[in-house]
């Protein structure tokens, strides 16, 4: 079945159409048919992070033409003179989109000019992230939905990071998706979360699986304690990945440490986490160093990450031995950080018979295909829901 995916969630605009083949139950082979995929970061780079409604209005102005690429990628954008969409359904579009007029524009235009194409339904983040950039997405959805008489399959964002993570790859343009051993742990870490989610039991014939959040972030998400302290340092957002390779030249060059920050949480008889004041902590440190050598950069840096890791893999760790986890699944932006994934390899190397999965670098940020892969999880619905709604705090379970 060929499914549209669209993800609107922060400030990444991410489409795909994806093939997927589902022999059983337990696995699934994907061919990536089309992949647009446009970033925002530069434009939010001034504010230090996100811009809610900034990144609504770059969703609605992108959707429309990263929409076209797509359909040519796939080459299902076929031009007709005899329109299959009334006017009445074009009024109908209108008032889904009036909040987006920019993005109805250029869809009714489209419309007007290409036959359906071959697509059996789509499916879209409709949560977690920002209620205003979510509705762009389900509102897009909607419209389509309604032109071309294709359900809709609501997509849990999180659970896309997770899929992102089983996705195994092949080549370039296929991937498959196996049953990991049970019971699982998926660790996600992002900018605006950071999960630990215990995964039980695996999708029955109805496709229904149970999802139980054991540890979240109590403030602060990872990804935003490396953004918020790179912004301390003087680097522009989206500064994690700036940290990742100043401590990086801290180990290379083995460069003294004479700094200490704190592991918050790291003894706490939880699975939840807590990076405000690690964030804090590294303020209190610049302020009173005055302005940061480049020397001292690479120093607090790598002190952050090594803080960070340590919590984050003593956590992760004590949480596989509690509840005798057989397979890890990380994903989330984060979980492209090179010294992260090694400390989790490192810890897991003597386990016998334990699976790791660790998401190709280019699937750990937001994307259109991991909400395409998170959607060979589910049966394909017959009618969309009626009450699709973004849900800016819904959660996986």
């Amino acid at each position: 079945m060929k499914i549209l995916a669209i993800e609107t969630s922060c400030d990444e605009t991410g489409l795909a159409i994806v093939d997927i083949e589902q022999p059983d139950a337990s696995a699934a082979s994907i061919t990536v048919l089309a992949e647009s995929l446009l970033s925002q970061a530069l434009l939010h780079a001034e504010y230090g992070g996100v811009y809610p409604s900034l990144a609504k209005r770059e969703h609605s102005k992108n959707l429309g033409p990263l929409f076209v690429e797509l359909l040519t990628q796939a080459n299902m954008l076929t031009q007709t003179q005899t329109p299959a969409i009334g006017k009445d359904s074009i009024g109908v579009i209108k008032e889904l989109l009036e909040r987006e007029p920019e993005l109805f524009i250029h869809l009714a235009t489209l419309l007007a000019q290409i036959e359906k194409p071959p697509l059996d339904a789509i499916a879209v983040t409709h949560g977690p992230g920002l209620e205003p950039a979510l509705w762009v997405g389900v509102n897009f959805a909607k419209a389509l939905s309604h032109a071309w008489n294709i359900p809709i399959i609501p997509m849990n964002h999180m659970e896309g990071h997770l899929a992102a993570g089983l996705a195994r790859p092949l080549d370039d343009t296929h991937f498959t998706i196996t049953q990991p051993k049970l019971p699982a742990l998926a660790l996600l870490l992002s900018g605006g979360h950071t999960e630990l989610v215990l995964i039980k039991n695996w999708f029955d014939g109805t496709h229904t699986n149970s999802y139980e959040k054991i540890g979240s972030t109590r403030d602060d998400a990872v990804g935003e304690a490396f953004d918020k302290s790179a912004r301390l340092l003087g680097i522009p957002y989206p500064g994690g990945p700036e940290i990742s390779k100043l401590a990086a030249h801290a180990r290379a060059e083995n460069l003294s440490q004479p700094y200490s920050l704190p592991r918050p949480m790291l003894t706490t008889n939880d699975y939840d986490f807590s990076f405000s004041g690690l964030k804090t902590a590294v303020r209190t440190l610049v302020e009173s160093i005055g302005t940061p050598t480049e020397k001292q950069k690479k120093q607090i840096a790598r002190e952050l990450e090594d803080a960070i890791t340590e919590v984050v893999v003593a956590k992760t760790m004590r949480a596989i031995e509690e509840f005798g986890v057989r397979s890890l699944i990380v994903g989330g932006g984060v979980s492209a950080n090179a010294y992260i994934r090694t400390a989790l390899s490192d810890a897991l190397a003597h386990y016998e018979a334990f699976d790791l999965y660790l998401p190709t670098p280019s699937l750990s940020t937001d994307n259109g295909l991991m909400i395409g892969f998170a959607a060979a999880l589910h049966t394909l619905p017959t009618q969309t829901p009626s009450e699709l709604a973004a849900n800016g705090n819904l959660v996986l379970g």
